[in-house]
């Protein structure tokens, strides 16, 4: 019985560093799928709706999601690229707070754009680097890009 419960105790020593690992390989393979699929990204990529109006701001938009769980799903997927609070991080993410394409997209453009990305290869894209799918997180569903959308909302200056 000693034997037995001094194996499982050293078994249990590296269930954190297996565990840790797991969740690497899961991010890493998640980055790569985005960057492997730039060409369906571009191809899927919607067209807006209405181009917004040189010199009028856009209405402002009242989101269905909530703000306060979209914080927490942006803090852990984009804020690497768009920094913790949406301001950008130069030549990697563009500042959310103050784009007039987040600012003259509905939740429904949003959340559409998100789910496919922006290549670097598109001629929008001015920072060179792709926006993969889902900003790398293909676990987000229709919920979570309502909340990151909502969030989006409450940024914008």
């Amino acid at each position: 019985m000693t034997d037995e419960k001094s194996t499982n105790q050293e078994s249990n020593i590296y269930l954190p560093s297996v565990l840790g690992l797991l969740l690497v390989l899961i991010a890493a393979a998640a980055v790569w799928v985005g960057q492997v699929s730039p060409l369906v990204a571009e191809q899927a990529a919607p067209e807006p709706a209405v181009a917004p109006v040189q010199g009028e701001p856009a209405p402002a938009q009242v989101s269905l999601g909530d703000a306060t769980v979209g914080q927490t799903l942006f803090s852990q997927t984009c804020s690497a690229c768009h920094g913790p609070t949406g301001q950008g991080i130069q030549n990697l993410g563009k500042d959310l707070t103050v784009s007039q394409f987040v600012a003259g997209q509905t939740d429904t453009e949003l959340i559409a754009f998100i789910k496919v990305g922006r290549g670097s290869t598109d001629p929008l894209n001015t920072t060179g680097i792709d926006m993969p799918p889902k900003g790398g997180n293909p676990a987000l569903n229709d919920e979570d890009l309502q909340n990151i959308v909502a969030y989006l909302r409450t940024l914008h200056k």
